[in-house]
């Protein structure tokens, strides 16, 4: 090693040289400090986010068997408070809270996780005290830099944290309040059963999160003092050779090196080794088990789950990723296209799970129809067939330079992340044993190919080596256990000696007895090969697209990516129609559409997405959305087949019936997620003028057909208004032709502007102060849930959007300090702004084991309490939140994603606000206390009469608050006597406890009647500790703060005054009530939505902000006619009308080979006998609209193959011509006297050789040449142009489809057509075209084409054949 010749010596340089991106412009260096811990430091002069992450090599693993969650604890309580802090506490921190509130204070964050192994630590600040600016000087200083103090705090907790006393119990209920949201989630739940059947001699089997029993009860019925063994448990695991740091920020590698060694460098090195086990999770005893799990949530999934080897040191081959490419694939041959075939699955996922240093698994996880679970047995063995086949082949190398290759693409075009997120990331992997300039790319790139790796990988996916896990509400129904921690009822049993026989006989299956539909995935067409970036200079990257089309039918804005300069794009496409949202019921209906048509393009999209390329279709209010994003090279065929899908939807009652139940159970679910993540959709039905329910949605679901869906979704084909965004590594042109693609294929006619949607929001009254309540439907949820809505007014009003983000901004750690870390209302607490489609408004989210009346009580006692904390604001503080919020508001977008979606957001929502950022940063620098003072008094503080309020309250149907989990009546008030007593110790008085329980003895404290107790409280303070009314006043007012929190840490439930009135007998006001009566702010209860809504008034609609044609760049320019250029041409071809040809079926021919493989079989025997094959396919054109189309063969709705059909090869006797003339005979002349006249069985007439393509192996792949090294081809074939007559009659097998192809559609087209049939356009190119009609008349030559008659864009067109019986072009059958 050498040591960095830097101002701050006594750091070790472990390199300075990383592999990284080839967009990456940052600097990077790895150091050791000599208390060995280890730190990246990562300068971006760029960045306007400074980060830091600690990662510590210690995790839920180390916890104490009878101490579960401890680890979590530590975490939690780790920020609570600081030797350095204590000592400086009138300077450098002077509050509890300091370290979130510089944070805040400067557009920052932090968060903190702990795994099994590893606890990671991380915050994000603004990189500059000065929002906006290009960057700080190299060297950085302290005052320009908030990354320093963030460090300064951040680096004390690891160096002498102190646990407080005082912290501790507030702490741990925040680990129960976090517990608890989990305890419906069946992520956490099924995770536990599965930790609970594994092996209990190891970590694994742990319950992790940990709760108040765990950490605080059962301990100190123990005797053990539960702080003093979470500091030993610090004491015991954390050392600085087990960190590893992360720091992101603009100062150069110098000034972060000086930074972390002078703040870092105390950290304790206790030479501790790395956390690792011996035991492995599953032994004999857990495999070859299978468990049935009930989960809340209606979700059937099989589980197949195998011990695995720790991968760390493979990092160059990682053989997993070869396994779970096959295992997982999804197209044509895969385990998933079978079994979903057989209408048993919806989906697979396949990979490998590090557990631990020494431990993985390699887990399949299967998403199963109804049929599917009473099947699940056959999909096992179906799963060990296809492993079968993988272990018949050694590993393949192309396979694994397919996924070496695409990883090569992504990693060379990583785009950035968020700070926090990157360096979160980059500290955990610091853990594994990655050469340290690798430590960007160690896990990304696939460096070597490892046959023997790949092999002893598979050696692992043994029949004998697996445990399975059926996860069902209903089958089979006789759980007979319960999980400890989390309730979930299960039953687990030797998997049957009958059925592992199958399994086991499965996994040594042949090709002779294995399923023939199985086979490994082809070549993978999609994979980018055009990575050019058309990057050009730019002095200020533009704000707003170009509007490039704005028709009465079309809108279609662009913009050149000019930031990024990456080979991708994101096309989004609006198809509006107002059906789509006109009902429940269409609403329903096109959800329904939508999700079949995605079902269908299952096979075909998945090599699109493993090559980078996404898309989606859903709907919304407006319409139906269409996106596409990834790597540009091959997006325009994925969006043709989209389109296509949608337009030739084929409703299959089976898949309907199949997709139509997983809708089902997903709207039943909803009921079944977080309250949290249910309460926002009831705020929008209510503020929102038109817009429906899950529960609306399902109620319409069981009422709906197949043919339902089939009369309905041409209807919302037929009339459109088409708006798209293009962005990216496009060109003008090519976002042209993406719309001209659209309409090509779906051909829509125009919706006019006038039936368009208008989105308008409801407007509440001033004075209003409504409360709809909701009874969550799932009866074991203990947790109550609120969101106390304000609002505010219209979001195009720019000055009060301003002094609304910025109040925002104002209450942001406060609130959550408020009501989360001081009074633990719960896990859950968030504040901010709330935009609707025309109006916003402030809300408070908690969701809690506490009454929702209750929360609303301490959410509107907290906003009371800001009243005062925003009047004695210094100025200070009040310009740094400004500073701050300018920071989050002018954030630099990461990476082409963020900027699309945030063009994308602005054309939704109609307001087409490109600049919002900068009027926003305007309008907030020139705010002035006062404003916001005002503000506050008009819009928020709960005393103003005109502000306008709605409470959402969703009330649990169970709860958990009795007796503070089971703490009886007079030992919660002896504790909370105790407790008041310690607090007036800890500030002074000589408290005697005896004279308080005194003063107590006629209290009722646990009806948690506030005035009750803090008249005994001043009683005490003024008769037993003598003070004087001055000092009294004091004393009572500050403890009158802490008074909720100590009665909510004892499970007492606060009595407010407004409260005891309810209770008292006042009753709140209903919608009986005159309107005139809300504005006198009474609590009107909304019983009826209808009613409600109808009451109210409406907002204007949503209006650009500026005129759409100031965004225009629309050209218009005659075409220039270039001099004649057409020497040395070969003859030109004359081309016939696709109508002058006549198609019918005939019967069906079956394939002679059933697979890919037992045709290469085939041709390896075929070789043996009579050497090279010879083969023939002939290119058959004609026209349509005078534009050539080629007629193919497509054979199972997948292959496209030239005439006559695969497997059609010369015998070897036969004659070359000739024996071509018979092959198209035999499979598309007619046959008996279906046809008779011109054209029936006329002699074809074999023209030009077009091109020669050559097989050098027993493969699949064909090239157009032969490889030097090859001597001896294995097959020749030859593609012959065939000059077809003025007519004639062709006719297909009824298996086999005819289609007429356009010769745009093949060219580049790989992906769908291969690299044969791609070529055409090529080889035709040589050649001129005579068009001619039907008359015999020439209507155009090329080059220059002609008119097109309809005025409309060729497409492929179905001619004959199909099972289904399809029309021909001819309406013959």
């Amino acid at each position: 090693m050498t040591f960095s010749n830097h101002p701050t010596p006594s750091a070790e340089l472990l390199t300075d040289k990383m592999e990284t991106p080839a967009l990456d412009d940052r600097s990077y260096r790895v150091i050791r400090l000599p208390n060995k811990l280890e730190a990246l430091l990562v300068h971006d002069s760029e960045t306007d986010k400074a980060s830091a992450a600690m990662d510590v090599n210690v995790g839920n693993f180390s916890d104490r068997e009878d101490m579960p969650g401890m680890a979590h604890a530590v975490e939690h309580l780790l920020f609570m408070g600081t030797d350095k802090a204590r000592r400086l506490l009138a300077m450098s921190y002077p509050k509890e809270n300091a370290y979130n509130q510089y944070l805040t204070s400067n557009s920052g964050h932090s968060n903190a996780y702990t795994g099994g192994t590893s606890t990671n630590y991380f915050f994000e600040v603004a990189a500059s005290s000065n929002p906006g600016s290009a960057g700080t000087s190299v060297n950085g200083s302290l005052q320009e830099s908030p990354l320093y103090g963030a460090l300064d705090r951040f680096a004390q907790f690891f160096i002498a944290p102190l646990f407080l006393p005082s912290t501790l119990d507030r702490e741990l209920k925040a680990v129960d309040s976090e517990n608890k949201k989990n305890l419906q989630s069946d992520t956490w739940r099924l995770h536990q059963v599965s930790k609970a059947l594994s092996n209990p001699k190891h970590p694994y089997c742990h319950f992790s999160t940990g709760n108040l029993e765990t950490l605080r009860d059962l301990p100190k019925e123990r005797g053990i003092d539960v702080r003093d063994e979470f500091m030993k448990f610090h004491e015991r695991e954390y050392s600085a050779n087990r960190m590893k740091l992360v720091v992101l920020g603009r100062e150069s590698l110098d000034q972060l090196e000086a930074w972390v060694v002078e703040l870092f460098s105390e950290v304790r090195n206790k030479d501790l080794p790395q956390t690792r086990w011996d035991e492995q999770p599953l032994t004999d005893k857990e495999l070859l088990t299978q468990y049935f799990a009930k989960p809340v949530m209606d979700s059937r999934t099989l589980e197949i789950v195998f011990p695995y080897m720790d991968e760390d040191l493979l990092y160059e081959s990682q053989p997993s990723r070869y396994l779970s490419h096959l295992v997982g694939h999804e197209g044509p041959g895969s385990i998933l296209a079978y079994i979903k075939a057989k209408g048993w699955a919806n989906g697979l996922g396949a990979g490998s799970m590090p557990i631990c240093p020494g431990a993985a698994f390699f887990t399949t996880q299967i998403r199963l129809t109804e049929e599917g679970l009473k099947n699940y047995k056959e999909i096992v063995k179906i799963f060990f067939q296809y492993l079968s086949l993988i272990r018949e082949a050694p590993p393949q190398g192309w396979i694994f330079d397919e996924l070496k290759g695409m990883a090569e693409v992504d990693f060379r075009f990583r785009q950035k992340s968020p700070a926090s997120r990157f360096t979160s990331k980059l500290s955990s992997v610091m853990q594994k044993p990655f050469p340290r300039d690798l430590l960007l790319s160690g896990s990304s790139l696939m460096r070597k190919f490892d046959a023997d790796a790949i092999k002893r990988a598979l050696d692992f996916l043994r029949p004998d080596n697996f445990r399975l896990a059926i996860v069902s509400q209903d089958f089979p129904g006789n759980w007979d256990q319960k999980e400890k921690w989390y309730g979930t009822e299960y039953r687990c049993e030797k998997i049957p000696t009958d059925f592992l026989d199958e399994i086991k006989r499965a996994g040594e299956s042949t090709s002779k007895d294995r399923l023939p539909d199985l086979h490994l995935p082809h070549k993978n067409e999609f994979i980018p090969t055009k990575l050019e970036v058309g990057k050009k200079e730019v002095k200020e990257p533009l704000k707003n697209p170009s509007l490039i089309r704005n028709d009465e039918g079309v809108r279609i804005w662009w913009k050149k990516d000019d930031t990024f300069w990456v080979p991708k794009a994101n096309v989004f496409i609006t198809l509006r129609n107002p059906l789509v949202n006109a009902t429940p019921e269409n609403s329903v209906k096109t959800k329904l559409y939508c999700e079949l048509v995605k079902d269908a393009l299952v096979e075909y999209s998945y090599d699109a997405e493993i090559a980078g390329l996404d898309y989606s279709l859903d709907s919304h209010s407006a319409g139906l959305d269409v996106e596409l994003s990834g790597y540009n090279d091959k997006m325009p065929v994925l969006l043709e087949k989209v389109l296509v899908s949608m337009r030739d939807l084929d409703v299959s009652d089976d898949r309907f019936k199949i997709v139509k139940e997983r809708m089902m159970r997903g709207y039943r679910n909803w009921d079944y997620q977080q309250p949290y993540q249910q309460i926002g959709e009831f705020t929008r039905w209510l503020t929102s003028e038109r817009g429906w329910i899950t529960e609306q949605h399902l109620a319409e679901l069981p009422h709906l057909t197949s043919d339902d869906i089939r009369s309905f979704f041409p209807q919302l084909l037929r009339q459109l208004h088409i708006e798209a965004l293009v962005h990216g590594n496009l060109y003008k042109e090519d976002a042209l032709k993406v719309v001209d693609l659209v309409e090509s294929v779906l051909r829509p006619r125009v919706l006019p502007e006038s039936q368009w949607l208008i989105r308008r929001s409801l407007l509440l009254p001033e004075g209003a102060n409504f409360t709809y309540p909701r009874t969550l439907r799932d009866p074991a949820n203990v947790n109550h849930c609120i969101e106390y809505f304000l609002f505010i007014g219209d979001n195009s009003d720019r000055a009060l959007r301003a002094k609304l983000l910025l109040f925002a901004q104002l209450t942001d750690e406060p609130c959550f300090d408020q009501l989360r870390t001081k009074e633990q209302l719960g896990y859950v607490v968030f504040s901010g702004p709330r935009m609707a489609a025309t109006t916003m408004g402030y809300r408070v989210l908690v969701q809690s084991d506490r009454s929702a009346e209750y929360l609303e009580g301490r959410i509107e006692e907290f906003l009371r309490g800001f009243s005062t904390m925003l009047k004695e604001m210094s100025d200070d503080e009040f310009e740094g939140h400004k500073r701050s919020l300018v920071a989050k508001r002018m954030e630099k977008l990461k990476n082409l994603g963020q900027e699309s979606g945030r063009l994308w957001a602005h054309i939704g929502n109609e307001y087409f606000d490109f600049e919002q950022v900068d009027h926003d940063v305007a309008l907030i620098e020139s705010l002035s206390k006062p404003d916001l003072v005002d503000f506050f008094g008009r819009y928020i503080h709960p005393s103003s009469r005109i502000r306008s309020k709605l409470s959402i309250q969703m009330a649990a149907r169970s709860s958990s608050t009795t007796a503070a989990n089971g703490t009886k009546m007079p030992e919660q008030k002896a504790n909370f006597i105790l407790g008041l007593n310690q607090y007036f110790n800890s500030i002074g008085l000589d408290s005697r406890h005896e004279l308080l329980q005194e003063r107590f003895e006629d209290i009722v404290v646990v009806d948690g009647d506030q005035e009750a107790i803090v008249r005994a409280v001043r009683n005490h303070v003024v008769t037993d500790l003598e003070l004087d009314d001055e000092k009294t006043d004091s004393v009572v007012v500050e403890g009158t703060k802490l008074l909720g929190t100590m009665l909510m840490s004892l499970g007492i439930q606060v009595l407010l005054p407004r409260e005891k009135n309810l209770v008292n007998g006042e009753k709140p006001a209903t919608l009986d009530e005159r309107v005139e009566d809300w504005v006198v702010n009474k609590p009107v209860v909304v019983d009826n939505v209808h009613e409600f809504k109808a009451q109210l008034k409406v907002s204007s609609g949503a209006r650009p902000v500026k005129d759409l044609c100031e965004f225009e760049e629309i050209e218009a320019k005659l075409p220039i006619l270039p001099q004649p250029f057409s020497a040395n041409q070969p003859k030109t071809i004359r081309l016939f009308p696709l109508s002058n040809y006549t198609f019918g079926t005939k019967e069906n021919q079956p394939e002679e080979d059933p697979s890919v493989l037992a045709r290469l079989r085939r041709l390896e025997e075929h070789y043996e006998q009579y050497g090279m094959r010879r083969t023939c396919e002939g290119v058959l054109v004609c026209h349509e609209h005078n534009h050539p189309h080629i007629l193919m063969l497509q054979i199972a709705n997948a292959f496209f193959k030239l005439p006559p059909r695969p497997g059609d090869y010369l015998q070897p006797n036969d004659d070359e011509i000739q024996g071509f003339k018979s092959r198209l005979n035999e499979r598309l002349a007619p046959v008996g006297t279906q046809f008779s006249g011109e054209g029936v069985n006329d002699e074809w007439e074999i023209g030009d050789t077009l091109a020669q393509w050559w097989r050098p192996n027993f493969e699949t792949f064909m090239y157009p040449f032969i490889p030097a090294h090859v001597t001896r081809p294995k097959e020749c074939k030859k593609l012959y142009f065939i000059q077809l007559p003025r007519s004639k009659v062709l006719s297909v097998p009824k298996n086999m489809k005819l289609l007429a192809v356009p010769l745009f559609e093949l060219y580049d087209n790989t992906a769908r057509y291969g690299p044969q049939l791609s070529a055409i356009p090529h080889l035709l190119s040589r050649y001129n075209f005579e068009f001619v009609d039907e008359a015999g008349n020439v209507v155009a030559v090329t080059p220059g084409g002609g008119p097109d008659a309809e005025g409309s864009m060729p497409r492929t067109k179905v001619l004959a054949g199909g099972e289904n019986g399809e029309e021909d072009g001819n309406g013959m059958q």
